[in-house]
Order: structure tokens, then C-alpha cells, then sequence
């Protein structure tokens, strides 16, 4: 496998810290269901906070307030659906400049049927977190780095 470019994500950690829970992405993308932190990728001649940014309005319809540098990825990891890239996550933590405008919804995948590009957004319990509640082998590393955190 030869590699040729690098797949630079970027992610936000939400937390709703009276529920001591998390915010997550229930996804149907690439025909596959998936549990994931809200972010996405980062467009060429675009920075790491400006790409969050406009995930937030695109994912959320809402603005968010990024607060402070939480995780980057910190050894090679092969893109999860690209053969030949790199995959590079950076994760920031955020919270809403105003209240939320979207639902959160209680069980995960509520979205009805399935068809690529359908989300849906749920607090999880930090306590809950283990890797079986993330899809994406990087997520599963910042989970176990979110219950271990003091917040």
C-alpha cells in the first residue's frame, strides 16, 4: 500500500456537563450506520477551526463557541474508507453560543430509513463510553480519553 495524501478530519467533544454526557452523530454514510463525534472533513485552503465551524452550521444549523484544543491524532492511522490515505483527526472542545435549535434524540440511528447522509445527534453518559459505542477506531481512542478526563 503506497500512501499518497493525508485525510484531515475535525471533530467537536460537546459535553452536557449537568447529564455528564457527551454529544454524538448517529450516521448512515457509505451505506453503513455509524456512531461518531459531530465534525467532518477539512477543505483544502480551509483552517482546522474554520472547518469546524462550518461543520457545526452544516451538521447543527447552528454556530458553535470552540473553547480549547482537546486531541490530535498522535500516530499513523490508515483512512478508515480510503486506501492510499493518512488519516489525521483533530478534535476540539465546543459548546452552542445559543440554545439548541436541532432535536436530540434518545435512541441512536433516529432517523427512519436508512439512506447516506441521514443524522441524528444523542447525549451519551460519559460512564457509558467504551469502544463498543464508537464506529471509527479513532473516536473509540478519544471516548476512552474522555471517560478518563477530569472534567
Amino acid at each position: 500500500m503506497e500512501l499518497k495524501h493525508f485525510n484531515i478530519r475535525v471533530y467537536a467533544i460537546i459535553l452536557n456537563k449537568s447529564k455528564n454526557a457527551v454529544l454524538v452523530s448517529d450516521e448512515y454514510q457509505r451505506n453503513m450506520r455509524m456512531t461518531k463525534f459531530p465534525g467532518g472533513g477539512m477543505k483544502l485552503g480551509e483552517g482546522t477551526l474554520d472547518c469546524l465551524r462550518r461543520e457545526a452550521i452544516e451538521e447543527f444549523g447552528q454556530e458553535i463557541n470552540i473553547i480549547s484544543h482537546f486531541y490530535t491524532t498522535d500516530f499513523f492511522l490508515k483512512a478508515f474508507f480510503y486506501e492510499n490515505m493518512q488519516l489525521i483527526s483533530i478534535y476540539y472542545v465546543a459548546d452552542f453560543k445559543e440554545p439548541l435549535k436541532f432535536k436530540i434524540s434518545i435512541l441512536p440511528f433516529d432517523f427512519g430509513e436508512n439512506e447516506n447522509g441521514k443524522q441524528s445527534f444523542r447525549w451519551i453518559k460519559i460512564k457509558n463510553i467504551d469502544s463498543s459505542v464508537f464506529t471509527l477506531p479513532i473516536d473509540q481512542k478519544v471516548g476512552e480519553m474522555i471517560v478518563n478526563w477530569k472534567i
